[in-house]
Parts: structure tokens; sequence; C-alpha cells
């Protein structure tokens, strides 16, 4: 799973936004919707090992801000910034680089991997309508369509398995978890746009913050007495890796490249994209059963994206 999806929303235009796609285009966008769908899976192989969430959030965001921060140095990108700023920064690392994947990993524990990027994907829809609560201004009626159809097909996709197991159910408890961790991150996507409009360069901001979550994280597992292991197992450590190296760091170098390259209009469709190549990787690996439901909820949300990501171009 990536935080960075939406973060960058605000981003200006390039002159090449509208251009054909090129080779490399195909490339980076290739990378960038695999990576982020197979993370949800990464995610499954971590949850329910003796690691504690709070402490696989630790392994994981220590190895990427490492890595953030050799960016920074290699490419002499600013390093210093005021108090005031490592504040912004610690707000938007507890947010999107901590909690929000906190809930996920919980949530993990009652949902298959692919209907946990279902959720995540209405990112894109909340990101909107927070947007419009924040500048007081009444939302286009396509991102209301949006939100509609993205909130009914979500509903759609999780109807019977809340029937079945009724509104205590282990179901409801995850949905909720995934929520839960979706609003963190659009909060947090709040706090990135209110950095990017006070021209903080989005490298090491995101760098620090990934330090400020990675110290949060590690914070809670001291506060609830969990141990700072990790797994000697061949899925875990290759999971971590993924979900460290490729998830977080490579995809999104290849994203904020695909951005500059083809606007971020175009390049939001990642969020329409990844949800589907999750379920399947679901389907394939954890033996995710389609109904009806499903197939109708995921065209919902797909189409919801859409309209939302359309209705919001500018």
């Amino acid at each position: 799973m990536s935080a960075q999806t939406q973060t960058f929303a605000s981003s200006p235009k390039p002159l090449s936004a509208d251009r054909p796609f090129q080779p490399l285009d195909y490339g980076l966008y290739a990378l960038t919707v695999l990576s982020w769908s197979v993370s949800w899976f990464a995610i499954s192989l971590q949850v329910g090992t003796a690691v504690s969430p709070e402490v696989n959030l630790v392994w994981r965001f220590a190895i990427a801000t490492v890595l953030m921060f050799v960016w920074v140095v290699v490419g002499r990108k600013q390093f210093r910034f005021p108090l005031a700023d490592h504040l912004r920064f610690a707000l938007l690392g507890v947010l999107i680089f901590s909690s929000n994947f906190l809930f996920f990993y919980y949530g993990a524990l009652y949902l298959v991997s692919g209907l946990l990027s279902v959720v995540f994907s209405l990112a894109s829809v909340i990101n909107m309508l927070l947007g419009a609560i924040v500048m007081r201004a009444r939302p286009a009626p396509k991102i209301l369509a949006g939100g509609l159809l993205g909130f009914g097909g979500i509903a759609l996709m999780f109807s019977p398995e809340i029937a079945a197991h009724g509104l205590s159910g282990g179901t409801l408890t995850g949905l909720l978890l995934c929520v839960c961790g979706t609003l963190s991150f659009c909060l947090g996507n709040l706090v990135s746009a209110a950095n990017q409009r006070r021209g903080l360069p989005l490298i090491p901001t995101s760098a620090w913050g990934m330090l400020y979550g990675t110290l949060w994280a590690a914070f809670l597992a001291f506060l609830m007495g969990k141990p700072f292991i990790i797994a000697p197992t061949v899925p875990y450590i290759g999971s971590l890796i993924f979900l460290a190296v490729i998830s977080t760091v490579l995809a999104f170098a290849a994203y904020l490249t695909l951005l500059g390259r083809i606007g971020p209009a175009r390049a939001g469709y990642a969020t329409v994209m990844f949800p589907i190549f999750a379920l399947l990787v679901s389907t394939v690996l954890e033996g995710y059963v389609w109904t009806i439901y499903a197939i109708i909820g995921l065209v919902l949300v797909a189409m919801g994206n859409v309209l939302v990501i359309r209705g919001g171009k500018r």
C-alpha cells in the first residue's frame, strides 16, 4: 500500500500532461499500480505473526526513512527546516506514515487483502469531500455522484458478509478499521497540501514525515509493551523488504516521475486500477470468492473514482 497516491494532487500540471503515453510512461504506470496492488497481500503476510502491527511499521518505515534521506542527500535537496515545519512534518508522519497503516494492519486481521485496497480507494472520494469542506465550497455534481457510487459500491461488496455475521461480526470490525485508516490518510493529505502551499519541498518533507511516523509507531509499541522482534521466516522478511523498498520508495519515485510526465489527473487513475489488481491477487493467493455483489460493487467503486477524478480536473 502507498500513502502517496493522493498526497500530490495539488502538484502543478506539467506542460506535457496531454501528450500521448510513451513507453516509459507505461512502464512507470505498471510499476506503480502493480507494486501498490501486491503491497496489500504483503501486509497480510506480516499480520498474525509474533510481530505486532506497531513493530511491523517501525521496521518498514525505518528502512524506508533511511532510503528517503539517502535520496535527499544524493539529490542535494534541502535538509534543515525550522522547528515549526518539523511540527508539520510530525503531524504528517503520525497521520499518513503511521496511524493510517496501523488501522489497515489491524483491519487485515478480519479482511482479505484485496478488500483493504477497495476501501482505501475511497480516499480519492473522501479527499475531494474534505477539500470542499475545508474550502467551504460546494462539491461539483460529478464529485457528489462519484462519492455516492463509491460508498454504495463498498456497501454492496460487504453486505453479504455483514448480513451473515451481523453488525458485531469481524467483517464490520475490519471495515470500520479500514475506514478509520482511510480517514487518517485523507486528513494527512490536508496537512500535505498545506505544506505544499507553503512551498516546502516534497521529498525532504516525506523523509522527515516517515522518520516521525516511525518514531510514533515505536512509541506506541513501547507504550503497549510490544517486543521489538523480527519473524525469521522467508515470507516475513520478503514482505518487509518489498513493502519498505518497492512499495514505499521505488513506487513513490515512479509515481512522482509519472506525475511530472503525464499530470496528476491521469496519474490519479492508479486509484481505479490497483483495487482491481489487488482483488485478483487475493483471488489467486487467498482464495477470495467473487460474488455478483462483489462484481457490481467493484464496478460502482471504480466508476465513483473515475467521476471524482474527472470532476476534480482543472
